[in-house]
């Protein structure tokens, strides 16, 4: 699995030329209506093994959640199920709104 920082996946996000990855927010439904990355999707980590079938295998997928360690957990179970390019955002969202976007709520 590979990781990516807040600063390193809005370089990303900002650069014209570059892929965009799927970003899938992995936190509940209050969660993400607090905050959440522009054009995140977002499906509850719980219904990852459900819905794993509606996610690209084709497309860079970079987990998100709170601080990290549900998303790193839903990166390792996509890994497990034949998901090849999966990135875990360290730190979560809570990294991201500190480094990158200080107006976005924090919880």
């Amino acid at each position: 699995m590979q990781h990516i920082t807040a600063p390193e996946l809005a370089a990303r996000l900002n650069d014209p030329a570059g892929e965009r990855p799927l970003l899938l927010d992995v936190r509940e439904n209050w969660e993400f209506a607090t905050c959440h990355i522009a054009g995140s999707t977002q499906i509850p980590m719980h219904l990852v093994p459900i819905r794993a079938g509606e996610l690209p295998d084709d497309q860079e997928i970079v987990c998100i959640c709170h601080h990290g360690a549900r998303s790193m957990q839903v990166a390792a179970f996509l890994e497990r199920n034949g998901f090849e390019n999966v990135t875990n955002l360290t730190g979560g969202i809570h990294a991201w709104a500190v480094q990158v976007d200080p107006a976005m709520p924090k919880y």
